[in-house]
């Protein structure tokens, strides 16, 4: 038996109260329907700046009740520091996903990125210090990397941050850390790596890669490419971003006050990736026949991206299960189907 199962047999036989911070976003709403389909008692915390209610309405209706029963929504934001507490009152474990994403965002609004990022990450420490829960794992980011010129990625090795946003991730680890030390307040930052899948947002100005080209695709609209098509990501299945963060939350005390890579240890590059949305496309019966269009390369972009998951593997027993075209036809039917809806 797997690490992964046995925490999942674990909780079912012992429910345990769970915080997670940007419940209504992609990965948050992700993590809320395992929690709820395992039997957890979940505290929801968002100010649906990035996240939906529609993403909640879908797991409520993927768990039904009585799970959807154990469910609680607060509607404030981690920069309230009364709020974080609020939302503390007897939690077991906290899995803070709440941020302000995206790299060009940060660019463009570097103060509301600090602002969210490290401010609100400070608050959310504070008050699980505090409450003295008992596990607190937090969404770091591959970003930290910076102009790192090494491949695979290791934890122990970064360089210099390329946009305000991999500042602010950075920041989290260094006052995670700080608080380990300074405190006896031990956490788990998970860095993750491209995660894709349902309820990512295609729409905005910021939308990741994935969501967007599907998007256009199911349009019949042009796909664009940032630069040659070489540039290359460690594209992440949400599923393996959840069994990361369930085993990092029930991990040891010594595999505590440590950053893991989350990803699957594939180099996929932008013209590759065109070519697998195309064919999880074709497996639903869809077909797109325009060719991509390069354009120049954006501003804060990493190069190469491509991670070392040993010690997740060794240390928390993550065993990526998902890889990047099994977790493309994954999310492709959520996709048509939102299309559908939309049309």
């Amino acid at each position: 038996m797997n690490r992964y199962t046995q925490v999942q047999n674990e909780l079912r036989r012992h429910p345990r109260r769970w915080l997670v911070s940007g419940c209504a976003g992609f990965i948050g709403s992700n993590l809320t329907e395992a929690l709820l389909s395992l039997d957890q008692h979940v505290v929801g915390l968002d100010n649906f700046s990035t996240g939906y209610l529609r993403n909640l309405d879908e797991v409520r209706r993927a768990v039904g009740q009585p799970q959807w029963g154990r469910f609680s929504l607060i509607e404030a934001d981690i920069r309230d520091l009364r709020a974080c507490r609020d939302a503390m009152t007897g939690v077991d474990h906290v899995l803070h996903q709440a941020a302000l994403g995206s790299v060009p965002r940060s660019i463009d609004d570097p103060l509301a990125s600090n602002d969210v990022n490290v401010g609100g990450f400070l608050n959310m420490l504070v008050a699980a210090r505090d409450a003295r829960v008992r596990s607190f794992v937090y969404a770091a980011s591959s970003s930290t990397y910076g102009d790192d010129p090494a491949l695979p990625r290791v934890e122990h090795r970064i360089g210099r941050p390329l946009s305000p946003y991999a500042v602010s991730k950075y920041v989290n680890e260094l006052y995670a850390d700080v608080f380990g030390r300074c405190f006896g307040f031990a956490s788990i930052g998970l860095r993750y790596f491209n995660v894709f899948g349902r309820r990512q947002d295609p729409d905005g100005a910021y939308a990741a890669v994935i969501p967007r080209w599907i998007a256009a695709m199911l349009r019949n609209e042009t796909v664009y490419i940032n630069g040659d098509g070489q540039t290359s990501r460690d594209f992440c299945h949400v599923d393996n971003a959840v069994q990361a963060n369930l085993l990092a939350a029930l991990a040891p005390e010594e595999c505590r006050n440590e950053v893991y890579n989350v990803a699957v240890s594939d180099n996929t590059t932008l013209e590759e990736l065109f070519a697998h949305l195309k064919a999880a496309l074709r497996e639903a019966d869809i077909a797109y026949d325009r060719p991509p269009v390069r354009r120049d390369f954006r501003s804060g972009d990493v190069r190469h991206s491509c991670a070392d998951i040993g010690k997740a593997r060794a240390r928390l027993g993550y065993f990526p299960r998902i890889r990047v075209r099994d977790g493309l036809s994954l999310a492709m039917p959520w996709y048509i189907s939102q299309h559908e809806v939309q049309s």
